[in-house]
């Protein structure tokens, strides 16, 4: 498996900008099931510009997140650029008949998502000094977490599909699942976890640009009924940086998959909707 991503500081630290961008880099691999083996830094940074030691910090976070990964970091290549950015290129490895995609869900199925959501309106707010210092703790700590828990938990069990949900945020990402499958999805939004004021954030207008992209890709194939808040709306919609998992399995072995995930120590692991036989990518939250 080879898989590529890299981007712009989404917080100050760079010591936990580094450990989020590797542990985004991961992510592709871990959604497929698979296990991420080596990698290959990928630096853009001024380095006439800014300190040493900044530089220093990012490739620290990432050797940290890639030593917790067990993935042994190879070499990679830097650029002088005005606007830093990082994240690696990544070989992973999985059984051919073993592999997770994002289009094998099926009628019936029942949705499971492994984090909480929030985190590029947490981001935004906090850009603007309008955020708890506490609040964007948590929410680095779930940037920062790995998804290999949730890989391990669904190799055990044995799901139809999977998706992390990252740049297109949940209901984007829950779109293309739902278009490549086949198939409509239903979405319980009071039983979608967030992080902590995530909402009243975004209720202040700290939502993103990437949100409202998302809200034009997804355009007719999404349905809200009139009890959705328009807050939650914008969560739904916000672009994660390093987001969990969503996974499609059986209903009858979705208690199986949420015992796995507890004992995996996922951030969440909370059935959020169902698979339904309708209209391809059509996405109805309720």
């Amino acid at each position: 498996m080879q898989t590529v991503d890299f981007f712009t500081p989404v917080v100050d630290d760079p010591y936990w900008y580094g450990a989020i961008a590797a542990a985004n880099s991961f992510s592709d691999v871990y959604a497929m099931g698979g296990r991420p083996l080596t990698a290959l830094n990928l630096v853009c940074f001024p380095i006439e510009n800014a300190p040493a030691e900044m530089l220093a910090d990012i490739l620290r976070g990432g050797y940290d997140k890639a030593q917790e990964a067990g993935v042994v970091i190879v070499g990679g290549h830097s650029v002088d650029d005005p606007e830093p950015k990082y994240g690696m290129a990544v070989t992973g490895l999985v059984h051919p008949q073993k592999v997770v995609t994002n289009a094998g869900a099926v009628p019936g199925d029942l949705l499971v998502l492994t984090k909480p959501l929030g985190v590029g309106i947490i981001t935004t707010a906090a850009k603007f000094d309008e955020c708890p210092p506490e609040v964007l703790d948590e929410a680095i700590q779930v940037m920062a977490t790995l998804n290999a828990g949730a890989a391990e938990a669904m190799q055990e069990v044995g799901v139809h599909a999977a998706t992390d949900v990252t740049g297109f945020g949940l209901i984007g990402h829950l779109h293309q699942m739902a278009r490549v499958s086949g198939v409509a999805i239903r979405l319980n939004w009071q039983r979608i976890p967030f992080l902590p004021d995530a909402e009243r954030l975004a209720m202040q207008g700290n939502t993103t640009r990437g949100g409202s992209l998302n809200r034009e890709y997804v355009g007719e194939f999404l349905q809200t009924s009139d009890s959705v808040p328009l807050s939650i709306q914008h969560v739904l919609l916000d672009p994660q940086t390093s987001g969990g998992l969503v996974i499609a399995v059986a209903p009858e072995r979705a208690d199986a998959l949420l015992t796995a995930l507890h004992k995996h120590q996922t951030p969440c692991a909370q059935v959020i909707g169902e698979v339904l036989e309708a209209e391809p990518g059509l996405i109805v939250v309720e």
